[in-house]
């Protein structure tokens, strides 16, 4: 069994109701990289605002080439995706939103091993911190996962780039804009168009503006309140003179009588000392005569 179909199988047990396709193939070659395109222009799927069949692209492979072939379908249908990597030695990682036009390519800042031309195959991975391995990429798995949830539920602010250094428990963050001199000429289109949208992205920002500054307060959740649940500010109430107050919802009551209203015994005598230390004494020497 191949590592998609187990992951297929896996994923079908946790949520059957996700549809889930397996492909099996090398985006690399020119086969590959046409049925990867089929795949993200699948009709089959909700159509998105890009054209394709996706919301996201989520980018996990462990080399530089595939992730050119990733970035060249995604400039090619205008298609956001997160690109994520462990680095060499197994102690730091990222993850990176890319908007095809708005953000930087793969191709705008590539590594060094890429902007060189090198076979990354020829290298030498040495001083690999091997222990490190399988938590670090557990890190970056569970910080591209987050940011994805917060990219397709809009909650939160969506990181475009995030680091981690394990050495240092490091978590840089940057935003980086396309290259105006990027080789990709799929990636100099979408700048282009990006370019040519602003003044219609202003108007929608400025519309979206003028009508949350005239759209009334907003009301209150829940008005009736039905728990008397308040909210107070710890810094404006002082808590000497804050008093419970006795009135409970319906259906609650007290087990136990309130502090207050316990019945306090009657008084009636008072004992003076005198009386008291005689009646002491009588009963000592009645108990040392027994």
């Amino acid at each position: 069994m191949t590592k998609t179909d187990a992951a297929v199988q896996t994923l079908s047990e946790i949520n059957p109701d996700v549809v889930l396709e397996s492909y099996t193939l090398n985006i690399t070659t020119v086969e590959g990289f046409d049925t990867f395109m089929s795949s993200l222009t699948n009709k089959s799927f909700q159509p998105t605002k890009s054209g394709s069949g996706v919301d996201l692209v989520l980018s996990c492979v462990d080399n530089y080439e595939a992730r050119m072939v990733v970035n060249q379908a995604c400039n090619e249908l205008n298609q956001t995706w997160m690109e994520s990597g462990v680095s060499e030695d197994a102690v730091s990682g990222h993850i990176q939103l890319l908007i095809p036009g708005e953000t930087a390519c793969f191709a705008c800042v590539p590594p060094l091993v890429v902007a060189s031309g090198i076979d990354e195959r020829t290298l030498k991975r040495e001083g690999v911190c091997a222990a490190s391995l399988p938590t670090t990429m557990g890190v970056v798995a569970g910080l591209l996962v987050q940011n994805t949830l917060k990219y397709l539920l809009k909650f939160g602010q969506v990181s475009r780039y995030l680091g981690y250094n394990a050495l240092k428990d490091y978590f840089p963050t940057m935003e980086m804009k396309p290259n105006s001199q990027c080789s990709n000429a799929a990636c100099l289109e979408r700048q282009k168009e990006y370019i040519l949208a602003k003044p219609t992205r202003d108007a929608a920002a400025k519309a979206k503006a003028d009508i949350e500054a005239l759209s009334p307060a907003e009301n209150p959740v829940h008005a009736d309140n039905e728990w008397n649940i308040s909210v107070v500010d710890d810094e404006e109430v002082d808590g000497s003179d804050v008093k419970i107050s006795g009135v409970l919802p319906e259906g609650i009551v007290h087990e136990l009588p309130v502090a207050d209203e316990y019945p306090k015994p009657p008084v009636t005598e008072t004992v003076g000392p005198a009386d008291d230390l005689e009646e002491l004494r009588r009963q000592l020497e009645a108990l040392n005569a027994d």
